[in-house]
């Protein structure tokens, strides 16, 4: 028979290469799951709510006879692709019930092992709202400021390849920030952002330092947990200023807006009753008529720099580190030698 593991149990297993495997719809598996997991559903999304209109409309007996019915039509299939899994198996499903306790005894008499997770997702959704809430986490912070365009965010990815401790909170959230800021991204929920989030949290925990933007409390769809919003607080600033040509530049292969003109045109309607009307009419004209740079730069002008003026003012009795530079690379170079000086690597 197949054995039960919980939460707890499940970061050891994990780093020595056990494989989770969701077998909740693709639906549930889209809206949130276990970071890493694979999905291979039990029903699938219609599936699903035929058994669930059962259960409520007719008998608990009706929805399992008819549960039965479905697997068993596909159950080789099903089996084939849990076969083609190297390696240790845990599966679960929403709350470690029926599908993933069917699914466990089917692969024991299948001879294929596999682990099911104690309380299924929602008791890994409620462990990570705990740890959150709770842990301690020590690495002093080096939070890294600038205007719209700095490159920020890229300036986080260069130097994370190079082997800094980094937690990207645009990438966790699947959104940069702004009104524009979910163009040419899939926006995570809370629930995929603090799962993605814990992970980073857990994997820097030893280091020395961690490195992270200095975002606002929200990020899109999500929020940031307190832990990291007072971590960033007490953290080393660090201002990087390129000029404005440079910034232009970077937002333009960033956002690449000629790709996703409707969805530019939509996200500047939220903002234009905020900016001046003349110039608002010219940013406007530009984003129709492909005139990108130009439309960037008097976005930056006239609506960002002067709120991101305000938002330093939140920082105020703050030392800031000033790191002037040509490109993000620059940026980044400069950044380097500074952590290097104060003996971080």
């Amino acid at each position: 028979m197949f054995q039960d593991i919980s939460i707890e149990e499940l970061a050891e297993q994990r780093e020595k290469g056990l494989v989770l495997i969701d077998v909740r719809s693709p639906s549930e598996y889209a809206e949130s799951t276990i970071p890493g997991s694979l999905n291979i559903p039990f029903f699938d999304d219609k599936e699903r709510a035929e058994i669930g209109t059962l259960y409520k409309q007719v008998s608990v007996d009706a929805a399992q006879e008819r549960g039965l019915e479905i697997i068993s039509a596909k159950l080789p299939g099903f089996i084939k692709q849990f076969a083609a899994v190297p390696g240790k198996k845990a599966v679960f499903c929403w709350r470690g019930g029926m599908r993933s306790r069917t699914t466990a005894t089917l692969l024991s008499l299948m001879n294929i092992h596999s682990y099911r997770l104690t309380g299924g997702y929602r008791a890994y959704r409620q462990w990570v709202v705990a740890m959150l809430e709770s842990m301690s986490y020590e690495p002093p912070a080096y939070v890294i400021h600038g205007h719209t365009g700095n490159g920020k965010t890229a300036l986080l990815r260069l130097l994370k390849e190079r082997g800094y401790p980094v937690i990207d909170l645009e990438r966790l959230a699947g959104h940069r920030g702004s009104v524009f800021g979910e163009i040419g991204l899939r926006a995570h929920n809370q629930k995929t952002f603090d799962a993605l989030l814990l992970d980073e949290l857990i994997e820097t925990a030893s280091a020395p330092y961690v490195l992270m933007e200095a975002e606002s409390k929200r990020i899109g769809k999500v929020v940031i947990p307190e832990l990291v919003m007072a971590k960033k607080e007490q953290s080393t600033h660090i201002r990087i200023e390129l000029p404005i040509e440079a910034r232009v530049q970077n937002i333009l292969k960033d956002y690449e807006p000629w790709k996703h003109p409707e969805s530019c045109l939509k996200a500047f309607d939220k903002i234009a009753s905020r900016i001046h009307r003349p110039v608002a009419v010219e940013i406007g004209e530009c984003l129709k008529n492909g005139g990108y740079d130009r439309a960037v730069e008097l976005l930056l002008l006239y609506y960002y720099d002067p709120r991101y003026a305000y938002t330093e003012e939140q920082y105020e009795g703050a030392e800031f580190i000033t790191v002037q530079a040509q490109s993000v690379d620059e940026a980044a170079a400069a950044v380097e030698r500074l952590l290097q000086q104060r003996g971080n690597r």
